[in-house]
């Protein structure tokens, strides 16, 4: 909406061509979403209408979350949706990842209301629809250019290619980031470092045609509409994270961490390089991926015949036992950290990686 002022509206307001600046959008948007999150989740007459935590009897602490406000992710996801609107342009693609977005918040909706939770299958094959529904969206049925790390040049990837990379990235990044969602502040935290150096990424590096021409990297005309995207949700997240903190006053349940995964996922893609994944969430992926991969690694040894129980469970196999995921839960419980130590040393970690792991990745190309 906005950027339709600084086309027409500037005959009769000057000012109005500002709109057209991707950089007052972007700091406007973040602004305004943050501003208007922040208000309504400080009021009270919503609150009857969420569903209430039950608490979870296998977490340490688990019972502390009991009887709160959860499922607040959709609410943080509509109302972003009329800031979205007045700085994006119209954009099919765009939209399409937004309407992704809200049906990843409103499966996990459905999840955090039921009394009886769902099961992994049902999450993971509607994250999987949603993941490819996705991916063809952002290829749109053609060919996609890419880069990767450490070799110069690009890829054309046929769209069958790129969207069986893009299903995984954005399976994996949804679920690793909901595998986080354990200790009051921890997912959003990791996650608003990961969009904040995405969005600038999309805007300063790709969707900048001199950098991205000094640094070799592919230009991405489209970088700059991804990173509106990106940062109305990161006042978004940054209002909830004031209500988030421990001890926290509201959760945002499967109905945040499923979105905000997938974005995270969706505005790798849109750079053009999906190893990027690695680079600007890796305490993410180590903290929550990590589970998916022993569920996976012992899943497939029991299938070959293998004693997988804690107590059956013989070598290598036994070492995973060791190991309590994901890994906020094995720092707590094994290693005496509190919640706040988790969230500081793990958001620091995340911190001190992402600019050094985007240096090497860029550079060493």
């Amino acid at each position: 909406m906005l950027w339709l002022l600084s086309r027409w509206g500037t005959t009769w307001f000057g000012p109005f061509r500002l709109f057209g600046s991707h950089l007052v959008l972007i700091g406007l948007g973040g602004t305004v979403a943050a501003a208007v999150v922040w208000w309504f989740l400080g009021r009270d007459f919503w609150r009857p209408w969420v569903p209430r935590d039950r608490g979870k009897t296998l977490v340490q602490g688990g019972h502390l979350s009991a009887g709160k406000p959860t499922g607040v992710g959709l609410i943080l996801l509509l109302l972003t949706l009329p800031v979205w609107w007045l700085i994006l342009p119209f954009n099919l693609k765009v939209w399409g990842v937004v309407a992704c977005l809200i049906l990843a918040s409103l499966t996990g909706y459905l999840d955090d209301r039921a009394v009886r939770p769902w099961g992994e299958w049902r999450k993971g094959l509607l994250d999987l629809a949603i993941c490819l529904a996705c991916s063809l969206i952002l290829c749109q049925g053609e060919p996609v250019r890419v880069w990767l790390p450490l070799v110069k040049g690009e890829y054309l990837w046929s769209p069958w290619v790129f969207m069986a990379v893009s299903t995984v990235v954005l399976w994996f990044s949804i679920n690793a980031t909901n595998c986080s969602d354990g200790v009051d502040g921890l997912a959003g935290s990791l996650s608003l470092l990961s969009l904040l150096y995405l969005g600038a990424f999309l805007y300063g590096a790709v969707g900048h045609s001199g950098v991205a021409r000094y640094l070799l990297l592919r230009h991405q005309p489209e970088g700059a509409m991804w990173a509106l995207l990106v940062f109305p949700f990161l006042g978004t997240l940054a209002a909830y994270l004031w209500y988030n903190a421990e001890p926290s006053a509201l959760l945002m349940g499967d109905a945040g961490s499923r979105p905000l995964g997938l974005l995270t996922g969706v505005a790798v893609m849109a750079t053009g390089n999906p190893f990027l994944i690695v680079v600007v969430a890796p305490i993410l992926l180590v903290n929550g991926g990590a589970g998916l991969v022993k569920l996976a690694l012992l899943r497939l040894f029991r299938h070959l015949g293998f004693e997988t129980g804690v107590d059956t469970a013989r070598g290598p196999l036994r070492l995973l036992h060791r190991i309590r995921l994901p890994l906020h839960d094995h720092c707590r419980r094994h290693l005496g950290w509190s919640n706040a130590q988790v969230l500081m040393r793990f958001t620091l970690l995340q911190a001190l990686l992402i600019p050094l792991l985007l240096v090497l990745l860029v550079k060493l190309r």
